[in-house]
């Protein structure tokens, strides 16, 4: 994302002689006036010692950033707020709508190094959320509605992915070929058996008996090919959605986290699924007879053209007028084909949010306002798609209407000619057929267009996904090693927003085999620090380094194998006991496995469950109790056997004995590794070699829980709180 652009120069005239020969680091513009009111000519400049704020060709304000606290850039209703703190106190600045948000956030925290007297540049990870193709705001994919299908780009694409399927769709054409020529042949021998049996009444039974065979020949044929052409369509079709949905889902897995909850899981559930089927669809319904229309279409054009041009123009005399509508059509129905899809998302959001939260559901006894809010969602789907079947099915009258006119000028004029023996019965049948084999293929291409957009539709939504820049990658000399366990935050900065930090200047160094304790009030960036160290996201400003080497250049394999996670929300897939247990190290020994589980003092409780180690969970593991799958999950952690852990409160909301046993395990899990702790429990902490206290997204407090203690500040604070809420309930 550009932060520096090139300043008007009036604007640059007039702040010149001000900047003292320093170099513009920042400057960016904004789009509204102190009242809310949209203006076009406001602008942002910052250079290492000075920010200045312009509008209209003046100067607004002039900040020294060495008498500056901090530069802070504030979102409100609808728009934000650019302001500077002095003393405690803030100063207005300017105001700006939420689409320059996050440019003028990063100049801000650009210029707060500067108040700081730190001189570095803060760089942008954010990409321009504008088409490269036409300039419009991208509505929050990197799918472009006004660009799409444009150029035919998406189609272009498609062929390109059947490129890897050259053999079955040269299968698929020569099929397809001799289906045309035996159609088309079928009405030659039609024509002879009229003109030369019946017709002159000098043919025998033998003749009709040789004509029948050879019709039931040319049937038999078309039929048998018209099996194979079937099956290689479905074999064709499903082999490209399955590696369609292969590559998409193993590109979601590849994509980060900011990424993952931008979106809706329903909506992304339907990129897998939904729209892989609709490419099979198409290879199904559609390519498996585009080539043989188009061949047929070719056919039947030239034999009408070498028996009756005149005629043949006849026929065709309507036909332009049904393919014009068609192509007046395509903008109106891309949009409602959009607009249903989009629709069909929120139905499959809604769903699985259901689903998934069915117990919250009904626990507060909600299943009629779900109900009614997901009739809401289908009757809106409904209604598009019957307004969607209702333009198609009036459009495709017209079109076949138009398309099929010209019969009744062949019938006619024809006609005339048979009865003045300017062309025979048998011809006259022949050259109908020939028509109507032509309408057919142009009635399949008043319907393609229809085919073509749910395809380019379904590929355009799946290029969405395969297309996402993947923010966490490795670069080619990537660090694979095992690791020490000292872990470095240097002047962390970091905010799921980039307008909104969670965690600011953040600097730790942790030695191997230290166990940290994260302290602080929900929000703080407890589980942030945790998310950062996983590598879930990026930094956006400072480093992370693991044995002196910084995150991003050590392996994300290296990375994860050798970090494991139990936290507070225990998630188990759906399989047994055992296989959960087993997902961090697949190919682990059982002997190791029942280790791990006696080590998390879960063994104990999986024996006795009906089928022992394979025992099935269900889904998210309800069929346990909260505490059984915390020790599950710890034993999967012990299984993982990592050098960094991590625990986010893994003792929550469990009974005394519960908390014990888990307790007792997660002393055998941390003993010898790096260990990050968040505990809802403060008392659970008493134990870590350092203390860490996050407040207003800054490291607040640094100690054991004894030195802590004496100093009588935050952490004490929340000690003494959590004991008076104790005696309260022993009340």
């Amino acid at each position: 994302m550009n932060l520096c652009f090139t300043l008007p120069d009036q604007e640059a005239g007039l702040i010149k002689p001000l900047r003292h020969g320093k170099p513009l680091r920042y400057c960016v513009p904004y789009d509204l006036n102190d009242d809310g009111g949209l203006c076009g000519d406001g602008w942002i400049a910052v250079t290492e010692d000075t920010l200045f704020v312009l509008k209209g060709g003046a100067l607004k304000h002039q900040v020294f950033l060495a008498e500056a606290d901090e530069v802070l850039c504030t979102p409100q209703v609808n728009s934000g707020v650019l302001a500077v703190r002095r003393k405690g106190e803030d100063q207005y600045l300017c105001r700006f709508s939420m689409r320059h948000m996050i440019r003028i956030s990063y100049a801000a925290r650009g210029a707060c190094l500067f108040c700081r007297g730190d001189r570095r540049l803060v760089e942008s990870r954010e990409r321009e959320k504008l088409c490269p193709r036409c300039g419009r705001v991208l509505p929050g994919t990197s799918l472009c509605p006004h660009c799409a299908g444009k150029g035919g780009r998406t189609f272009r694409r498609f062929w390109d992915l059947c490129r890897g399927y050259t053999l079955p769709l040269l299968t698929l054409t020569v099929i397809m070929a001799a289906m045309s020529g035996i159609s088309v042949f079928q009405q030659y021998v039609q024509r002879r058996f009229i003109d030369d049996v019946l017709v002159p009444a000098e043919g025998t039974l033998a003749d009709v008996g040789a004509f029948f065979g050879v019709t039931l020949a040319l049937v038999l044929a078309s039929l048998a090919l018209w099996i194979t052409n079937a099956l290689w369509s479905n074999s064709l079709g499903t082999r490209i959605s399955r590696d369609l949905r292969a590559r998409t889902f193993y590109r979601i897995n590849e994509l980060s986290m900011s990424f993952i909850n931008s979106r809706q899981s329903g909506e992304l559930m339907n990129r897998v699924v939904e729209d892989a089927a609709r490419v099979r669809e198409f290879m199904e319904q559609a390519f498996s007879q585009m080539f043989s229309q188009i061949f047929i279409m070719a056919g039947a054009l030239i034999a009408m053209f070498v028996m009756n041009w005149r005629m043949a123009l006849l026929g065709l005399a309507f036909a332009p007028v049904g393919l014009v509508l068609i192509r007046l059509s395509r903008r109106y129905e891309r949009r409602l084909w959009r607009k249903r899809w989009r629709t069909e998302d929120k139905v499959n959001d809604r769903l699985q949010d259901v689903i998934s939260g069915i117990r919250v559901v009904k626990s507060f006894g909600q299943e009629q306002r779900e109900s009614a809010r997901f009739h809401e969602y289908t009757d809106e789907l409904m209604r598009i798609t019957r307004r969607n079947e209702i333009f198609w099915a009036t459009l495709y009258a017209g079109v076949t209407f138009f398309l099929t006119s010209g019969t009744l000028l062949v019938i006619y004029f024809g006609g005339g000619n048979v009865l003045k023996n300017q062309m025979t019965p048998g011809e006259l049948v022949q050259f109908l057929a020939y028509t109507n084999m032509l309408y057919g293929p142009l009635q399949f291409v008043s319907r393609l267009p229809r085919m073509l957009m749910r395809l380019t539709t379904a590929l355009e939504r799946i290029y969405d996904i395969l297309d996402e820049d993947a923010q966490l990658v490795d670069p080619k000399d990537a660090v694979d090693r095992e690791l020490e366990g000292q872990v470095t935050f240097d002047n962390v900065t970091f905010g799921y927003r980039t307008y909104e930090p969670v965690l600011e200047n953040i600097s730790l160094t942790v030695k191997p085999g230290e166990m940290i304790g994260l302290v602080g009030a929900s929000g703080a960036g407890k589980s942030t620090i945790i998310n950062l160290l996983m590598r879930l996201y990026e930094v956006d400003d400072g480093e992370i380094r693991v044995d002196g080497i910084p995150l991003p250049k050590l392996s994300q394999d290296c990375l994860h194998r050798q970090i494991g996670v139990v936290l507070q929300e225990t998630f188990l897939f759906s399989g047994t006991v055992f296989d959960n247990i087993r997902f961090a190290r697949p190919n682990a020994p059982v002997r190791e496995v029942i280790q791990a589980a006696k080590m998390a003092n879960a063994h104990e409780f999986i024996t006795k469950l009906p089928d022992g180690y394979d025992t099935y969970v269900g889904e998210r593991g309800y069929t346990l109790s909260g505490g059984e799958r915390q020790r599950v999950a710890i034993a999967r952690a012990i299984l993982h056997n990592p050098r960094l852990l991590i625990l986010d409160e893994a003792t929550s909301a469990l009974d005394t004995e519960t908390e014990y046993q888990i307790q007792e395990a997660l002393g055998r899990l941390t003993h010898g590794r790096t260990t990050f702790a968040i505990a809802h429990r403060l008392s659970t902490l008493r134990e870590a070699d350092r203390i860490v206290v996050i407040d207003k997204h800054r490291i607040a407090e640094v100690g054991t829980h004894n030195e802590l203690m004496r100093r009588k500040g935050i952490y004490y604070g929340l000690v003494m709180a959590q004991l008076e809420m104790h005696k309260v309930r022993g009340a």
